[in-house]
Parts: C-alpha cells; structure tokens; sequence
C-alpha cells in the first residue's frame, strides 16, 4: 500500500481558514495524513491547537502537529494528544520534535539548551510514558452507573510510576484512553540522533533523502534497529520527505527518476518539476520497495497542493497505485497499523490510584 501525506504550513498564516482549505483539498485527494510545524524558534500558530480546530471541519484526513518535547511537561503534551485524538474521533498523530537552541531554553528559564544526542534520549523517554499513561485507562474503565454514582471502574486505572532521566510521572491520565489506542507517533528520522528513537518508538519515520539509494538505507538501518528493539519492521512505516514545487514544470537540475528527480537544497531535497513526473517518481520509489510512501512539502501551498492532488494523485489513482477512498475512519487504519493493546489490561496487572 502506497502513502501519502502533506504538509499545510503557511507563513504568518494565523486564520483558520487558510489551513483548513488545504486540509479538505488533501483529504479529497484520500491522503493519509496531513502535518503542521511548531517550534519555540519562531512565531506562528499553535499547531495542536490549529488542527483541534479542523477536526470537527473535516472527516477522514489524519491530523498531525509538532508538539516538541523540550520544555513542556509530558504529562501535558500527552493529555494535549489524547484531547486531539478524541476531537478527531481517532485520527490524531504526533510529530514529535525537540528544542536545541539557546534561544528557546531562555523563553523558559528553566535549564540551559543540551546536546541532541540527550534531547533525543529525553524525547525518547517522554514518548514511552505517554504510551503508558494513554493505556492507563482501561478501553472499559468509564461505567458510568447512575444508580450507584460510579462514574469509573477504579480497578481499571493504572499508575505509571515512571521514571525518566529528567522526569518522573506518576499517572494515571487525565484524559481516558483515545480512540486509537495510541495516536500515531511521528518522527523525521533524518538525522542520527533522532533516528534511533524513531526506530525504538516511532509508527511513521520521515526520511529526506535525495535519492532512492539514500532513503533505502536509512529504511534498512531504521528496520534492523526497530527489530533489535524486539518490534517487528512491519510496524514501522517510512516516507520519504519531499519539498514540491509544481509550479512552472521546470525539471530539477540533476537527473534521476521521474524526468527531473529531487535535488539536495539548503532547507532539504527539492522536486521542481510537472504533476506527471511526480507521480512517475513515487511509482518507480515505492515499486522498488525503497520507501513505504512519501511526505510532500508544497513550496506554494495552495497552487502545489491543488496541483499534487489533481495531477499527480489523480495519475496514481488511475493506476491503481493509490486508493480512491478511505476504507477505515482512524489514521491507523490508513496506514494499516493494528489499534495497541492495553499493555495494562493485557498483563492483568492492577493499580489502585
């Protein structure tokens, strides 16, 4: 199965609005997802909070925001993602990302800005707790008995009691378990030290790569650690991350698949170029088996995301490489990952909070 997914970041865009055209024009085109940035190094909208808006404005589309776990308290950043989960009625993802800069750790005051490698191992950490604190309401734990006046099953929460090595959680949640079990996690996986924590934790990776050499053997190395990590490789989905620019049909600079191919720019690989050799690009890379399927930055939103959905998704449709319908309602079935088991419920382990 062929994935797909986009980007809606807008510049000094703070209406509604604006994102919410991009988002219905990716969810036409049957994309499986789409991703909004945020980071404390520069102003803009809050991302969560911007696609909590579009939730009830869309239907199918997965709704994926940046939430860094640099300086905000897990417990938080979890509850925030379960919240989204539930508003979407299961369609929730989180980017996770971290915050390197000096600059950023002063809007705090809290602690001075660290290493990647520690911020990655930290992010790493908050993402297994808020597994745990997302299975620490059983599926069943809401009764609801009016009679009795018992609204939870209190057998059927669980502390975490975890114990991070910059952080320590208790739990239980605040929020009941979300409708996917665990929103899907998402980490750009590019660089090292992040990638080990995509492997270990991540459901989708993203990969800027600037060939399909490049992105195979990021793909392996991703598969062999997330089996050292004891997960099976199938669990693990991996885009290739794309800037798109369909704007005048020039080809890229340097040759490869698809009539132009991307190139390696400053902000990251660069596909300048028509609809059709798009489409011809994805093909020949997910029919290799390079990658599972790619993550499009429009360059232009609105002209390149109008573009990729009428031309080059259209293409791929009529070839039978991409679905012309959703066949489930939840961001995991989109991208044909099983709903989590309650690791609590499972072990029949209980926690009296």
């Amino acid at each position: 199965m062929l994935h797909l997914s986009a980007a809606v970041d807008q510049p000094s865009a703070y209406d509604a609005a604006s994102y919410l055209t991009l988002a219905r024009l990716a969810e036409r085109g049957g994309l499986d997802f789409v991703t909004l940035e945020d980071s404390f190094a520069r102003p803009g909208p809050d991302a969560l909070a911007v696609l909590a808006r579009l939730a009830p404005a869309t239907s199918r589309i997965g709704l994926v925001p940046t939430v860094t776990t640099t300086h905000t308290e897990p417990f938080h950043v979890q509850a925030a993602v379960a919240t989204l989960d539930w508003v979407s009625r299961g369609r929730a993802g989180w980017r996770i990302d971290v915050s390197t800069t000096e600059d950023e750790a002063r809007l705090f005051g809290r602690r001075q800005a660290a290493p990647a490698d520690a911020l990655w191992q930290e992010a790493g950490e908050v993402a297994d707790v808020a597994a745990k604190l997302w299975d620490s309401w059983e599926d069943d734990a809401e009764i609801r008995d009016v009679p009795t006046g018992r609204f939870i099953d209190r057998d059927k929460l669980h502390h975490v009691d975890f114990r991070g090595t910059s952080f320590s959680v208790k739990g239980p949640s605040i929020v009941p378990r979300p409708p996917q079990g665990h929103p899907v996690r998402v980490v750009d996986a590019t660089d090292g030290p992040a990638r080990r924590t995509a492997a270990r934790y991540a459901d989708v990776a993203l990969v800027r790569a600037a060939s399909a050499q490049q992105a195979a053997a990021v793909r392996d190395q991703l598969h062999s650690m997330a089996a050292d990590f004891g997960r099976h490789p199938d669990q693990l989905r991996v885009l290739a991350g794309l800037l798109v620019d369909l704007g005048d049909g020039e080809h890229a600079a340097e040759p490869g698949h698809g009539g132009g191919g991307p190139r390696q720019t400053p902000q990251g690989p660069l596909y300048r170029g028509g609809p059709v050799d798009l489409a011809e690009l994805i093909a020949t890379w997910h029919g290799e088996g390079v990658v599972d399927g790619f993550h499009l930055t429009p360059v232009e939103p609105l002209r390149d995301l109008e573009r990729l959905v009428n031309g080059t998704v259209a293409l791929l449709q009529h070839r039978g490489l991409f679905r012309t319908f959703y066949p489930g309602s939840s961001l995991r079935e989109h991208l044909g990952l099983a709903r989590p088991a309650n690791q609590y419920a499972t072990t029949g382990e209980r926690h009296e909070p």
